[in-house]
């Protein structure tokens, strides 16, 4: 199947929704049916069989369809965030006692979960350099039932291996799992390099409109059934049906979102490779990233997110440009129609040596524009 027929067409049986175009919100928390046996049948399998939306719900069945097929995965469940789709495929696969290795430095709620929930259950994490996958390797001990993946990091994007981990992970029999926010599907599809479960914050690129926080987990019918019986029914981290049907009106648009994002980003990376004011670029396509030949093979195209570093340290000069950007809003996430910077001073104190950090995200507006604004907010730094 073509990327065009899974978002325009896949699973829109149009004929049970009276031929409408736009396919129907089912808007319900119940399911009722006419005989015993049959909701007998429907209850014992309840993964496929709409009983209850908490589980299973036909809106949300059509998004969660669509976004495996673009994984190229067996199967997918649809949660509320990005952190519930981490949360769940996580705890899913251990045990208390045993033991986790994964990227240093992940997104905040992965860390935090690997950091501050799992180990009050017995479960330890060793974080490692994932550029190197001898590190993996070092890591790993008899009790290691998981690697936990983030490439490109959300900040310094840092890349892995994904082949090379994947192959070394089922010779041990250690399953793989990674968030692939930065990427979709649409430029980097991790399990057809052999990794087991993909999760996404598809709140980012998925959605693209900043009106919908949602999570997607990917990978076998076997492990994703196994998710649904388990972390998934008694989390309750549910999607609902409207924010379902928001995602599916923005699938429509999104290689138009993704190209549009990434030819703007090479134009304001221009701009930004040759300012005296910025000292530095983390960027996966960067010509002076040392990774950039993995990034050319794992990913099949230029993203809209890059980190810079000003050469000034000065707090008070780093905050006056950030606030005279016009047309770049103060925000976290990524992924939808509008551009963002998130200042790395926001978080640290001033003599943090990565206080002149600022992580851009390039939106949908004209690339003009932006440059403009860009040029204008750099003139008025020292």
């Amino acid at each position: 199947m073509n990327e065009s027929f899974i978002i325009n067409q896949l699973g829109e049986d149009r004929e049970q929704y009276f031929n409408a175009v736009a396919p129907p919100i089912v808007q319900t928390s119940n399911f009722a049916y006419p005989t015993v046996d049959e909701f007998a049948s429907a209850v014992a399998n309840e993964k496929d069989m709409p009983i209850y939306t908490r589980g299973n719900n036909p809106t949300v069945n059509m998004l969660a369809q669509k976004i495996a097929a673009l994984e190229g995965a067996e199967d997918c469940l649809m949660v509320g965030s990005g952190a519930a789709a981490i949360t769940n495929a996580v705890m899913s696969q251990v045990n208390a006692g045993e033991h986790i290795v994964s990227v240093k430095d992940p997104y905040t709620w992965a860390n935090h979960l690997l950091t501050g929930i799992l180990p009050r259950f017995g479960v330890e994490t060793t974080f490692v350099d994932g550029t190197e996958v001898e590190n993996f390797e070092a890591a790993v001990t008899d009790k290691t039932r998981l690697i936990y993946l983030e490439s490109p990091n959300s900040w310094t994007f840092e890349l892995q291996d994904l082949a090379a981990i994947a192959s070394f992970a089922k010779h041990k029999g250690i399953t793989t799992v990674i968030d692939n926010s930065y990427c979709t599907a649409l430029c980097q599809r991790p399990i057809d390099l052999g990794i087991d479960l993909v999760v996404y914050s598809a709140t980012k690129y998925y959605n693209g409109h900043s009106d919908v926080v949602a999570g997607a987990i990917c990978g076998s019918r076997e492990k994703i059934t196994q998710i649904f019986h388990n972390e998934f029914m008694t989390f309750g981290n549910i999607l609902a049906p409207q924010n379902a049907w928001l995602m599916l009106r923005s699938l429509r648009t999104l290689p138009l979102r993704l190209r549009q994002s990434s030819e703007t980003t090479s134009k304001v990376l221009d701009l930004l490779r040759n300012s005296s004011k910025v000292e530095r670029i983390w960027y996966p396509f960067d010509e002076e990233n040392p990774q950039i030949d993995l990034a050319r093979r794992q990913m099949k195209m230029p993203m809209g997110m890059f980190t810079i570093s000003l050469r000034t340290k000065d707090v008070g000069a780093i905050k006056r440009f950030c606030e005279s950007l016009r047309y770049f809003l103060i925000a976290v996430s990524w992924g939808g129609y509008e551009s963002l910077i998130m200042p790395k001073c926001a978080f640290v104190p001033a003599d943090d040596p990565r206080v002149s950090m600022i992580r851009f995200y390039i939106g949908l507006e004209d690339a003009e524009v932006l440059v403009d604004d860009l040029a204008s907010a750099l003139d008025r730094l020292p």
